[in-house]
């Protein structure tokens, strides 16, 4: 069977227009898997990258990108194919052991295994300064005494019978209202179509092909990561036998700082300023930074500062990787005033009233009330004397209800 013919019978069956209309949905969607397959296998740098990567590096139109994983090739071809072993007239097919990636007996799947995808935490001050960090990590790898085969040296693997040597087994999957037929790995054989009997298997990894072993790792995270940035250790995930190892992939997650907040290159802090500073003016260090130094920052008389005013100081903020750039850092003005516990004399109060700036012109009133007021109000109570919890007014007299007036 060709290619083509295995393509137009699987998209014919499958076809919106050839299935009852309840069943439309669940055809629609195996069609398009259908044209996508048949898509990858006659484009060579398609075929590639899903012989190296899988159905995990195509987002879902036949074309690489980022997104998820689409819909399984091999799942695709089994039921184009009806889960034949060798796959003659296909151009680039071994006529017995199969395409790397497709059914067809041991060797199935992608030739690169599975990546090892995880989050890791750092602080505000990893990320400025940069950090290496050594792990210890265990994985599988081949196995040293029977180079990945399962069994002893002489030993020949026994055809599996549950899957009748391809490997794969045929399975019936709900989707959503409908059942669908999928195919999955031998669970006798583990996909491979054969195994050994346990008498041949291998004594060191007891026909697992693979065994567990320890390796020191070496994690480098360059000044001005940020939180989604991925670090990634090429071929260190765990081996599988006739595949190239996939990766491990660190995805970096920035935890909250106590005083800093970060956006892309730049920095926010707030800075607390007296009153009396934000008058006359001041010199001093207002905070420390993510590397231990102390910002100071003078600020000349004469120029009153606000609360809330933003003060930008440039090239303070995180370093920019590949770069010797850096963003900015911007300081938030909070003018604190004197406490209850500031008790000045009348004459200090009379010179205060004299040297400050006066008040607007009074506001002017017909009626004036003159008020007891709480000095600690809390804006959470705001609203909360809603009696009526929000709902429309109505008139506290109890009217009669209005009637209609027969003619």
């Amino acid at each position: 069977m060709t290619t083509s013919s295995g393509k137009d019978k699987a998209a014919l069956s499958s076809h919106p227009d050839k299935v009852p209309e309840e069943e439309r949905p669940t055809a629609e969607i195996r069609f398009k898997s259908v044209q996508e397959a048949y898509e990858i296998l006659y484009d060579d740098q398609k075929r590639e990258i899903y012989d190296r990567h899988g159905m995990s590096a195509f987002n879902g139109s036949g074309d690489p990108g980022m997104g998820g994983a689409g819909p399984d090739l091999d799942d695709i071809l089994a039921q184009m194919f009806g889960g034949m072993g060798g796959m003659g007239g296909m151009p680039g097919m071994d006529p017995f052991g199969g395409m790397g990636g497709m059914p067809g007996g041991p060797g199935a799947g992608p030739r690169k295994s599975r990546n090892e995808e995880q989050d890791y935490e750092l602080s505000l001050v990893d990320l400025y300064k940069g950090k290496t960090v050594k792990f210890a990590s265990v994985k599988n790898v081949i196995c040293s005494l029977c180079n990945g085969k399962g069994g002893k040296e002489k030993a020949k693997a026994k055809k599996c019978s549950t899957c009748d040597g391809v490997g794969y087994q045929e399975v019936i999957r709900n989707m959503g209202q409908f059942l669908t037929k999928a195919t999955q790995p031998c669970t006798t054989c583990n996909g491979r179509g054969s195994f050994f009997s346990d008498k041949d298997k291998c004594k060191k990894c007891k026909g697992k092909r693979t065994v567990e072993s320890k390796k020191m790792l070496e994690l480098y995270i360059p000044p001005g990561s940020k939180e989604g940035d991925k670090i990634v250790l090429e071929g260190e995930a765990d081996q599988v036998p006739d595949q190239e190892p996939g990766d491990i992939v660190f995805r970096l997650v920035q935890e909250e700082h106590p005083v800093f907040e970060r956006a892309g290159a730049d920095l926010r802090a707030e800075i607390d300023v007296t009153l009396a500073e934000a008058l006359t003016g001041f010199s001093r260090v207002v905070l420390k930074h993510l590397d231990e130094r102390g910002i100071e920052i003078t600020h000349p008389a004469g120029k009153v500062l606000e609360s809330g005013q933003v003060l930008k100081v440039a090239g303070e903020g995180m370093p920019i990787k590949r770069s010797d750039a850096r963003g900015d850092l911007y300081l938030i003005v909070n003018v604190k005033f004197p406490d209850e516990k500031w008790k000045p004399s009348p004459a200090v109060l009379e010179k205060l009233n004299e040297i400050l700036p006066k008040p607007d012109a009074p506001i002017e009133a017909v009626i004036v009330d003159e008020v007891e007021y709480d000095p600690k109000g809390n804006m959470q109570e705001f609203g909360s004397k809603d009696t009526q919890d929000g709902s429309a007014w109505e008139d506290e007299e109890d009217e009669e209800p209005a009637q209609c007036t027969a003619q």
